[in-house]
C-alpha cells in the first residue's frame, strides 16, 4: 500500500497503486487482476474526486502515447495518460492548439476529460468535453464502449465531468484548433469594483477570446482586481518565452498564506500590476498557465494542506452573491493570493455532471484551519445554494451532499452510467457508494 495525496495535500491516505501502461491489458486488469478501483492521472484535483482510500488506483500516466495526428484536419487521437503540455508542444508547431486548457498544463487528457476542465474562453469555446470527438471507455465488467457527440451521445454525456466513474478512459479523439503562433496579444485592465469588473467582462466577450480576472479577495465586497484579457496574434518576431521555472523546495512548518502575509502580499501584486497595465505580446504558457513556473506550489500551504472553494452562479444574481462571498472572507481574515473571477458563456455544459454553466465563478484557495476554514465555508455555502448555483467537485473535499444534489439537477440520470466497480473518495461522501 502506499500513500497518495490529491494536489489539497489535505491527507494521503493509503492505496493500492496499480500502473496501467499497456493498452492490450487494462481489460484484464481493470476487469479481472485488479476489478474495483479508480482510474488516477496527475492527481490535480484538489480534493477527494482522484483518491480511493484503503482501495485501488490505476494510474494511468503510463498510458502516454500518441496514437494518429492528422496535421489537415487537426485530428489528434492518444491515450488518456497523454500531458495536455506534451499535446501543446507537440501540435503547436505544426500550427494546431488544444482549444480549451485549464489553468495548468500537467493533467492527463483523462482527468481533462473526467473533469470536463474549462480555461479562460468558456464564451468562445465552452470546455474540454466540447472538442472530444470519441471516448474509448473500459468498464469494470470487461465492456469496451466507444462513445462521442453523435454515437452513444448518452454514455458521452455521463462520461464527459463523470469524474471518472462510468469506467477507465483509455483513449481519446480530439479535434484541435487552428493558431498562426504560440503569442498572445493580451491587455491588463485595473478595475476597482465589482461593477467594473462585470462591466469589462460583458464587454470583452464580443472582440476577446480569453477573459479572466484576479481580485483582492481581501479588500472586502469592493472587489478591486485585474482584468486580463488576449487574443491569438501572428508575431513575426522570433521571440524566446521567458522561462523562470522555480521549485517550492520543502514544505514549511506553517502555511505562508496566513494573516501577516495576506494583505501585504495582495496590496503589492495589485499595485505592482497595475503599474504595468497595459498592452503586450505574451508566450501561451505564461498566459494560460501562470502557475506552472511554481512547481510544487500546493507545499507552500503548510503540512495541513488547503483547500479550494469555486462555485458558479447564475449571472442575473452572480454580482450579488460575488460581493457577498468576498465580504464573509473578508470578514474571516482568511483568503488566497490566488483568487479568480470569471465569466462562463451563456451555453449548456456536454456533460450531464459538468460543472461550467451560464454565470460567473469564483475560486479561492484557503489553508485548511479546521473548523475555521469550515465555518467560512458552511457561510459561503449558504450564499451559493440561495443563489441556486454550484460547486466544482475537482476541487471539492468536503461539500454538503444537499448542495452536490441541488447543484447537479441530472444526477439521478447520471447514476444509470455508475461503473457499480469504480469509486472514489468523493463519489462515497456524496454519493453513498
Amino acid at each position: 500500500m502506499k500513500a497518495v495525496s490529491s494536489w489539497g495535500r489535505l491527507s494521503a491516505p493509503l492505496h493500492q497503486v496499480v500502473v496501467l501502461n499497456d493498452p492490450g491489458r487494462v481489460k484484464s486488469i481493470v476487469s479481472c487482476e485488479y476489478p474495483s478501483g479508480l482510474a488516477h492521472g496527475m492527481g490535480r484535483s484538489y480534493g477527494d474526486a482522484c483518491l480511493n482510500p484503503d482501495g485501488v488506483l490505476w494510474l494511468t500516466t503510463g498510458l502516454d502515447h500518441f496514437i494518429a495526428f492528422d496535421d489537415k484536419t487537426g485530428r489528434l487521437v492518444c491515450e488518456a495518460g497523454v500531458l495536455l503540455r506534451d499535446i501543446q508542444r507537440l501540435v503547436i508547431p505544426r500550427g494546431w492548439i488544444l482549444p480549451v486548457t485549464p489553468g495548468t498544463q500537467l493533467v492527463t487528457v483523462g482527468g481533462a476529460i473526467a473533469n470536463d476542465v474549462h480555461g479562460k474562453n468558456h464564451h468562445l469555446l465552452g470546455s474540454f468535453g466540447d472538442h472530444v470527438q470519441r471516448i474509448k471507455l473500459i468498464r469494470t465488467d470487461g465492456e469496451m464502449i466507444e462513445c462521442g457527440p453523435r454515437t452513444q451521445p448518452d454514455w458521452f454525456s455521463a462520461t464527459v465531468g463523470g469524474l471518472g466513474l462510468t469506467g477507465v478512459i483509455v483513449e481519446a479523439e480530439i479535434q484541435l484548433r487552428r493558431v498562426v503562433s504560440p503569442w498572445l496579444q493580451t491587455e491588463t485592465v485595473p478595475y476597482d469594483n465589482l461593477d467594473e469588473f462585470f462591466r469589462l467582462a460583458d464587454g470583452s466577450e464580443a472582440d476577446w477570446e480569453h477573459t479572466v480576472s484576479w481580485i483582492d479577495c481581501v479588500s472586502g465586497g469592493g472587489g478591486r482586481g485585474l482584468f486580463m484579457r488576449g487574443n491569438p496574434c501572428d508575431q513575426k518576431q522570433q521571440m524566446e518565452p521567458t522561462k523562470r521555472q522555480l521549485t517550492m523546495p520543502f514544505v514549511p512548518p506553517v502555511s505562508l498564506v496566513n494573516g501577516l502575509s495576506l494583505r501585504p502580499f495582495n496590496a503589492i501584486y495589485y499595485n505592482l500590476k497595475k503599474s504595468k497595465a497595459g498592452s503586450e505580446i505574451v508566450h501561451y504558457e505564461s498566459f494560460f498557465y501562470p502557475l506552472d513556473n511554481l512547481l510544487e506550489w500546493n507545499r507552500m500551504y503548510g503540512p495541513k494542506g488547503f483547500f479550494q472553494y469555486q462555485s458558479v452562479v447564475p449571472r442575473e444574481i452572480g454580482q450579488e452573491a460575488v460581493r457577498a462571498m468576498l465580504g464573509e472572507i473578508a470578514k474571516s481574515g482568511d483568503g488566497s493570493f490566488l483568487a479568480v473571477l470569471k465569466t462562463f458563456g451563456d451555453r449548456q455544459p456536454v456533460g450531464m455532471m459538468s460543472f461550467p454553466r451560464p454565470g460567473v465563478t469564483l475560486a479561492l484557495d484557503f489553508p485548511n484551519k479546521g473548523a475555521k476554514t469550515m465555518r467560512l465555508f458552511e457561510r459561503l455555502d449558504a450564499i451559493v445554494r440561495e443563489a441556486r448555483g454550484r460547486i466544482y467537485p475537482a476541487k471539492d473535499a468536503r461539500m454538503p451532499r444537499d448542495l452536490f444534489e441541488s447543484g447537479y439537477p441530472r444526477l439521478n440520470e447520471f447514476l444509470k452510467y455508475r461503473d457499480p466497480g469504480i469509486s472514489s473518495g468523493l463519489s462515497r461522501r456524496l454519493m453513498g457508494v
